[in-house]
């Protein structure tokens, strides 16, 4: 079957990463990498998915299968969401073929998530592409792992539509090796009187850059955002959110919970854009870092765009070491400091990792950041 990428295709895509700017700072004191130079090894790309979706009623398939057996509804969907200024879609798409299509149907409502898994060997690329469509009325949470060995290199793309009045939550948690580089790009086109949630944990992997955005240009739409990162010993994560109304009579509210530790590295970029005739829109926006040693460091970078009169806007950022005051009140209860230290880090994730779907999933988290914290 002929790919929906054709050769001359691929190729402006591939001139289109090497032209489009990152959006991010230039590296710096702290920030050592330059994001606007950065290349994907030399070789073939590889890897593999797979889907686990236990109803019958989804569509759930690689791409290929999309291509072949529902062209109609996978090209309903395909490349709606990621906008053209997103410059590691664009490196992504150039490198199109491996993926997964996920579709629920009308008025179709599915309790249990589905599962998409790409995995890659050691020294291996992978560029994964998922389109998730949700349909009118329908609701659905679908769950990203990624299954990196020593050495790989991720750089793919999450992309969701959906019909009126659906609901779909999608998260998304890397936990790769320390010596791994993962570039990921999300974004959501919701329908009328929507509802769309990404949760996003970014704790794994030598350099981590993440863009996850949701276009708001049809009213009612409900839109929120939930991200979590830690970098620790030498790690560097990089995560920019954007929400854009378009229209009005839209919600939208994105959190964010950080920490570094040992010479970690971490930057987070806000936006909330509002346009000049999106009146009633609500948008928030909370970021708070936690500094756990002396040679971390975290930039925190919230912004509001408001063209509109008739808005409520709101945007804040804290950065800083643990509470000495609640510190001194555990530790004179019989807590060890470093038990408290430990509670207290963990309880600071807490409002966002609660944001994640199952309880296996936040259970997992809670785990990974346990550890983080202890070491």
């Amino acid at each position: 079957m002929p790919s929906l990428l054709s050769a001359p295709d691929r190729a402006a895509e591939l001139d289109a990463f090497a032209s489009t700017p990152s959006g991010r700072g230039k590296p710096g004191r702290y920030w050592k990498i330059d994001l606007e130079t950065l290349v994907p090894p030399p070789g073939r790309s590889a890897g593999s998915v797979t889907i686990d979706s236990k109803d019958t009623r989804v569509v759930a398939c690689d791409l290929q299968t999309a291509q072949r057996d529902h062209a109609a509804l996978f090209s309903r969907a395909f490349r709606t969401a990621v906008q053209p200024h997103q410059k590691f879609a664009h490196l992504a798409l150039a490198n199109f073929g491996l993926g997964a299509f996920v579709y629920v149907p009308p008025g179709v409502a599915i309790d249990e998530p589905v599962v998409v898994r790409y995995t890659a060997a050691a020294a291996e690329s992978i560029y994964p592409y998922t389109v998730v469509l949700v349909d009118d009325g329908a609701r659905a949470t679908v769950i990203e792992r990624l299954d990196l060995a020593a050495g790989a290199f991720a750089c793919g793309v999450a992309e969701i539509l959906t019909g009126e009045r659906a609901d779909v939550t999608y998260a998304s948690a890397q936990l790769a090796p320390a010596d791994v580089r993962v570039l990921f790009t999300r974004a959501a086109r919701p329908g009328r009187d929507a509802r769309v949630t990404w949760a996003n944990a970014e704790l794994g992997a030598e350099l981590s850059v993440s863009e996850v955005g949701v276009t708001i240009d049809q009213p009612g739409v409900e839109a929120h955002v939930a991200t979590v990162f830690f970098p620790t010993g030498t790690q560097h994560v990089d995560i920019l959110s954007s929400i854009d109304h378009r229209v009005g009579d839209s919600t939208s509210d994105t959190l964010v919970k950080s920490a570094a530790a040992g010479r970690g590295q971490g930057r987070y970029l806000g936006n909330i854009r509002i346009a000049a005739h999106a009146q009633q829109s609500n948008a928030s926006l909370r970021d708070d870092a936690l500094l756990l040693s002396k040679d971390a460091h975290i930039d925190s970078i919230p912004a509001l765009e408001i063209a509109a009169n008739d808005v409520k806007a709101y945007h804040g950022a804290t950065v800083g070491a643990l509470d000495e005051d609640g510190l001194f009140y555990m530790t004179s209860r019989g807590i060890e400091r470093a038990a408290a230290e430990r509670m207290i880090a963990l309880g600071f994730f807490e409002p966002a990792v609660d944001r994640f779907p199952t309880q296996a999933l936040r259970d997992e988290l809670r785990a990974v950041l346990e550890e983080k914290v202890s070491r």
